[in-house]
């Protein structure tokens, strides 16, 4: 029988992934300032990305919480949590204090990315990739009007003024507890019955992580230098922070269509096919970036880049969720952990090629280990499968 896909669900938390990653996003913008302000180096700069993904290690302890508790709750909460704590960032003193607000708000992230897609895959229906896909989409759009605030933020109140920007947050939380304090009771999910659950799950799913993860660890190279350190990239070129912001509001805005596009396509295409095509167009436009000499190339590059390089997303939470098991949140858990546990080591590699060779050599080493992840495609399978 045909499962309904229930737009207003998928909307909802679509719309909180949206204002919780407005602030997530504020890092790279401000980077080139709290560089400025602190004296801190690549390296150390990799360091504060981590410092937000080191709750990712217990993301499968959140993930069997999220599965035991109602995690409707944690969807609402955690716009609140994540607004107080980067809009805090501009306040900070000292290389401790931002390292602390970051590691809060990456708590408040994980607490929010382990349950949201369970709950979209139950709206969704029969149309899993789509769902994925507008949730997705909701990240990068608010990838895409974040450094646009942060900016605008800045240029109001000057980077010690950005907390202005943190009833939003709050603000979002509210609104978010009455629309979703009756979400679909079919989410409440009850304790798990048999005690080996949890084990043979991963034993039956451990190879398909494996090939994920390598996948992602070649893959995220490309995401890690055009999110986190473009900003610092043109602002080097001797652009302004404003050239800067836009840049990367342009790329987050193609990301935003191809994410909606990728998990779609997908669902008709299959998994595969999806994957390597848009990782090898991801790749060429990244090259014509790279070696762009006017404004024009380089926002159409930009644009091109965001449409592809953000496409695997959806698609490999789909694949994730297209497994079939009592235990969704547990799984994607597992995969939240190896995206962010992967991303980690991949910032920290950037930030040290950068303090070491720059980062036009940074660039360019992401590039070829994006060419690594291409063969890699051609194993991941495209089938839903049931453990």
């Amino acid at each position: 029988m045909r499962k309904r896909f229930n737009k207003i669900e998928v909307a909802t938390i679509s719309i909180a992934h949206m204002v919780h990653d407005i602030y997530t996003s504020f890092l790279a913008p401000i980077l080139p300032l709290l560089i400025e302000k602190l004296g801190i180096s690549l390296s150390m700069v990799a360091l504060l990305d981590i410092a937000r993904k080191i709750p990712a290690l217990f993301n499968p302890f959140l993930g069997l919480l999220a599965q035991r508790k109602d995690a409707r709750y944690f969807v609402i909460l955690t716009p609140a949590v994540t607004a107080m704590a980067m809009t805090l960032l501009g306040l900070a003193d000292s290389y401790i204090t931002l390292f602390i607000l970051l590691f809060i708000a990456g708590i408040s992230t994980a607490l929010f990315h382990i349950p949201a897609p369970g709950i979209v895959k139950i709206a969704s229906g029969d149309k899993t990739g789509f769902g994925m896909s507008c949730f997705m989409a909701g990240g990068e759009l608010a990838r895409t009007l974040g450094p646009l605030v942060v900016t605008a933020a800045i240029t109001f109140w000057g980077l010690e003024g950005i907390w202005r920007v943190m009833p939003l947050g709050l603000v979002a939380s509210l609104i978010l507890y009455f629309r979703l304090k009756n979400f679909g009771e079919d989410y409440k999910v009850t304790k798990t019955k048999e005690k080996g659950d949890v084990k043979k799950v991963l034993s039956e799913t451990y190879r398909f992580f494996i090939l994920i993860a390598m996948f992602m660890i070649f893959q995220s190279s490309l995401k890690v230098v055009m999110t986190l350190y473009l900003p610092l990239y043109l602002t080097n070129q001797g652009f302004d922070l404003w050239y800067a912001g836009i840049s990367l509001s342009v790329l987050q805005f193609f990301g935003v269509i191809g994410t909606l596009v990728s998990g779609t396509l997908s669902d008709k295409i299959g998994r595969k096919k999806t994957l390597l095509v848009s990782g090898l167009l991801a790749v060429l436009f990244m090259i014509l970036f790279l070696y762009s000499k006017s404004t024009f190339s380089m926002f159409l590059s930009l644009s091109l880049i965001g449409l592809f390089i953000f496409a695997s997303g959806p698609v490999l939470l789909a694949l994730v969720h297209d497994l079939k098991t009592d235990m969704p949140t547990f799984l994607n858990s597992i995969y939240m952990t190896i995206n962010f546990g992967v991303t980690s080591s991949t910032v920290f590699l950037m930030g040290f090629i950068g303090d070491h060779y720059g980062l036009t050599a940074t660039y360019q080493t992401a590039i070829g280990l994006a060419l690594c992840a291409l063969p890699l495609t051609f194993f991941l399978s495209s089938e839903k499968r049931a453990l």
